[in-house]
């Protein structure tokens, strides 16, 4: 078994075949179990956001548990093979390190990733698939990742999504005040767009969700107003910027429903917003005249400003990143003598609990303690030492040069 990892990300695969690969976050635990019935992993854990679908894990057979994985999400390993990364466990290390860090981001810094990565975690564990590798892996991740926090500056001037979001609807309508606002979800994507556009202090905003109690609570801090989802065909002309970021694996708002909206807002426009991955918005919808429709792909560039000030404090936080991943790889390698030294204990208890129970029965019989006692020192000795003197005795030429070193090194010896 070693640690794995594999995925694809912005960066390697576009949000058509991301959206296909995710995996919405009521379905990891189920998917998770599955994994591990393959019995081609003994642990796993899921990190599946707009931007990525990753897979951590200890695995035995790769090729299987992609097989698995083109199963379960019913694409064939070809279509989406291309586009991933397969990282050994020195690369897992670091790129779990980076991307808790911040630094395998869409925007450079961002601090929501750390969040989703403790969440994936917590899944795994309620799910059993944390062992003690993955354990360990993402306690030292968290720990690299608050390093890097507090000894750099790479959250300094970010501009994340949400503020991204705001921009982008100032550079369409102009001032965000006197825009009506609706927010699709109540997730914690939503909940950072909205606190955003909240702070520019717009027209009107409204939270529309499935769930008409958990849009309230986010609606009552912001000031807002909640909205049940299905009343979503009466209301969205209404708005002029539409955020949505739901976990549907269909698309919430379709290219007829847009016409519509449209129609009734006499053609004026729209700005959509759509972070969810699979999306909320038909695609169509963005080849209709009066909507200007970005996904979380479109809006890269708005992101960048800030990135050389970040990019300096990236090559700090790379510095940590190479130190924590020696580190961690020294902790594996010690983790792999680990049986052979608990293997080689059992022997040395072995004889030394026959030597013992050989030297009562003779002290039971009444025979002198003294000899009893060189007896046993005797036979341990004879013991322990018998599997390396019969393996120099078998051994020839330059195996034999390289066992009687190591076994020098072994016993401190100094031969004449």
């Amino acid at each position: 078994m070693s640690l794995v990892a594999f995925g694809l990300n912005h960066q390697t695969a576009p949000l058509s075949l991301r959206e296909q690969l995710a995996f919405p976050a009521e379905q990891l635990k189920d998917a998770l179990g599955g994994m591990l019935r393959t019995r081609a992993v003994s642990e796993a854990a899921i990190l599946s956001t707009c931007n990525r679908t990753e897979i951590y894990c200890n695995a035995q057979d790769v090729q299987a548990t992609l097989a698995w994985v083109a199963d379960y999400r019913r694409l064939p390993v070809e279509h989406f093979q291309p586009h991933l990364y397969i990282y050994d466990a020195e690369h897992t290390a670091r790129h779990a390190f980076r991307v808790a860090s911040g630094l395998d981001s869409m925007v450079l810094g961002e601090t929501q990733i750390l969040g989703q990565m403790k969440d994936a975690v917590r899944t795994a564990e309620a799910a059993g698939s944390l062992g003690t590798l993955l354990n360990q892996l993402f306690q030292r991740t968290f720990a690299v990742a608050k390093d890097v926090r507090s000894q750099t500056s790479i959250g300094a001037s970010s501009v994340s999504m949400a503020a991204a979001a705001v921009r982008l609807a100032e550079q369409i309508f102009g001032d965000v005040n006197e825009l009506d606002v609706l927010f699709i979800g109540a997730g914690e994507m939503i909940d950072l767009v909205a606190t955003h556009f909240a702070a520019h202090r717009p027209r009107s905003m409204t939270i529309a969700n499935r769930t008409l109690e958990r849009g309230e609570v986010l609606a009552q801090r912001l000031s807002a107003r909640a909205v049940r989802l299905s009343d979503l065909p009466d209301i969205l002309s209404r708005f002029d910027v539409v955020v949505t970021s739901t976990a549907s694996s269909l698309p919430i708002l379709g290219k007829g429903l847009a016409e519509r909206a449209i129609r009734e807002r006499r053609h004026r426009p729209m700005f959509m917003l759509d972070l969810a991955v699979p999306r909320d918005v038909e695609p169509e919808v963005g080849d209709l005249d009066d909507v200007f429709l970005y996904t979380v792909d479109d809006i890269a560039d708005v992101v960048e400003a800030g990135r050389e000030e970040r990019r300096l404090a990236a090559e700090a936080a790379e510095a940590i990143i190479t130190e924590r991943t020696r580190e961690f790889l020294a902790w594996l390698e010690q983790r792999e003598t680990v049986p052979v030294v608990r293997a080689l204990r059992d022997h040395g208890e072995r004889a030394r609990r026959h030597a013992l129970e050989a030297a009562m029965k003779r002290l039971g019989r009444g025979d002198d303690p003294a000899q009893v006692l060189e007896a046993l020192s005797v036979q341990l000795t004879n013991k322990l030492l018998h599997p390396p003197t019969v393996a120099l005795n078998q051994t020839r030429g330059g195996e034999r040069e390289q066992l009687i070193d190591t076994l020098s090194r072994l016993y401190d010896l100094h031969a004449e």
